[in-house]
């Protein structure tokens, strides 16, 4: 099958059976392979997940060979917000596409991101008919709180990570989240890495496979 966004696709090995899937969002500027290197480590612990790592829709404004979820060249919130529902409306279209492919629910399913993804991922996480198994974030913070206070559907289990020392997107932005995610009665861990910039650390990585073994093992257990 042709999915709508070109991907990274790194399959169970040894032809193991798929029984989850983590689809891994870019930041801005880049593109499935960069965020795919999260699977190296993770992989070895979740035999039976299938890792799915889509370029962006469009190609970056100003970093023509990475790709972006929606445009950052204008500092106009409404504008920004208007391109990231683009954005979902095709990367939706994507995950069903996956769905039919793999035989996957969205309970089987974590969505993951980096940045501009990780602010994607929140987005499609808690506005879908249906919940997915959860949503780990990176370095990333809610796009417009009160367009998806309105449009918030279900309340996916999310932990969010961030470093203290993030200049791109501040840590600050984390606190944020947090509080829109209690308020909303929305389950939510959070982790600040201390002296960490706006990467991945490993850190952060081992953090984040510990929460997706958990979260799948659980949803295993209620089947």
């Amino acid at each position: 099958m042709t999915f709508c966004l070109d991907s990274e696709i790194i399959r169970p090995q040894n032809d193991s059976e798929i029984k989850n899937a983590i689809i891994l969002l870019h930041g801005y500027g880049g593109d499935g392979k960069d965020i795919s290197m999260l699977s190296l480590n993770w992989k070895r612990h979740l035999p039976n997940t299938i890792f799915i790592c889509p370029n962006g829709h469009e190609r970056c404004s100003i970093n023509p060979s990475g790709f972006q979820w929606f445009d950052l060249t204008k500092d106009d919130p409404s504008y920004i917000l208007e391109q990231s529902i683009k954005a979902e409306k095709k990367l939706c279209q994507f995950i069903d596409e996956i769905k039919e492919e793999f035989n996957l629910e969205n309970n089987t399913i974590c969505l993951s991101g980096f940045s501009q993804g990780c602010m994607m991922s929140i987005n499609v996480g808690l506005t879908s008919n249906e919940k997915y198994n959860c949503i780990v974030g990176f370095s990333g913070k809610i796009i417009d709180e009160k367009d998806l206070k309105s449009r918030k559907k279900v309340s996916t289990n999310t932990l969010l990570i961030h470093g203290d020392a993030d200049q791109v997107v501040p840590a600050n932005f984390l606190l944020e989240a947090k509080d829109f995610f209690i308020r909303n009665e929305i389950e939510i861990e959070t982790r600040l890495i201390k002296g960490c910039d706006h990467h991945i650390p490993v850190e952060a990585s081992s953090i984040a496979l510990n929460y997706i073994l958990k979260k799948f093992n659980n949803s295993l257990m209620l089947k």
